[in-house]
């Protein structure tokens, strides 16, 4: 097995920014960089690595139909999933017994990480077979890994300070699926997945992605109200935000292409990154 084959399984990428989400958790409630932080990141990289490569055995014959899949390590017989199994069963045991090290709230912090699993390979997985509007109850993803930083750090699980946040990365996990749909919807179609262009037109799809957009724009805007940001930090999240809204604008027009859509998935990408920088700054500077 080589090692590209393991990042490729685990999706090193996207586990990489769930794992600064539990950080920007951690760090709001605690106010400091400390080595015990590490601890839930690395339970939950883990663990989400898990959770990505169980998925891989799971759709492993969807993959194969797709141009964008078709080469990951499994449909492409680069790793038996005899061997992918075993992966599953060492990263996720290894990302519990991790999590179970925490200092603060270990039962809650185990139950999320645990929930997140089961509602991503169990639920999420069994809803976007099913419809193609699973990524509503799915973004749900986004807003647990900040939630086990918070109280891994002592913060309670119902505080509305972290609740908030959560909500920001719930409503953000929606445009950047659905911009994913546009970027490969054919390719999930003709994998006999759901996909919301069986419903919509395209300029439907692309309008609510925008609305989307716009939504996940308006609650980093609150966050720089109820975080209570001060200048600079509340400068770059209100400058990303406007730059993040208008940049996207081109998604409306009729002739937008692929080339467009990816644009502006990397766009809100980073405007996340930059909202959990500036978020997280002010409290620990």
């Amino acid at each position: 097995m080589k090692p590209r084959d393991l990042l490729e399984l685990t999706k090193v990428r996207i586990t990489f920014f769930v794992t600064l989400s539990v950080a920007t958790g951690y760090l709001l409630f605690a106010g400091r960089f400390e080595a015990d932080m590490l601890v839930p990141m690395a339970g939950v990289f883990l663990l989400s690595c898990g959770s990505a490569a169980l998925n891989q055995v799971q759709e492993w014959r969807t993959d194969a139909q797709m141009d964008r899949t078709k080469n990951r390590p499994i449909p492409s017989g680069r790793m038996s999933r005899d061997w992918a199994i075993f992966l599953v069963i060492v990263l996720i045991g290894s990302g519990l017994y991790v999590l179970s090290l925490v200092e603060h709230h270990v039962y809650v912090v185990l139950g999320l990480g645990a929930f997140s699993a089961f509602w991503y390979n169990a639920v999420y997985v069994f809803l976007k077979r099913v419809t193609a509007f699973a990524v509503v109850p799915g973004a749900l993803l986004g807003a647990i890994p900040p939630v086990i930083g918070w109280c891994a750090a002592g913060g309670l699980v119902d505080d509305p300070g972290m609740l908030e946040v959560a909500f920001f990365f719930f409503v953000w996990q929606i445009p950047h699926f659905w911009l994913l749909s546009i970027l490969y919807g054919p390719q999930y179609e003709a994998a006999g997945m759901p996909s919301p262009g069986r419903h919509l037109s395209s300029g439907q799809f692309r309008r609510i992605t925008f609305v989307w957009i716009v939504a996940a724009a308006a609650t980093a805007l609150a966050l720089t109200v109820s975080r209570r940001l001060t200048i600079p930090y509340n400068a770059l999240v209100i400058v990303a935000t406007i730059w993040l809204v208008l940049t996207s604008l081109p998604i409306l027009r009729a002739n937008a292409d692929r080339k467009v859509a990816l644009q502006v998935f990397l766009r809100l990408n980073l405007h996340a990154l930059l909202v959990m920088v500036a978020i997280v700054l002010q409290p620990v500077l």
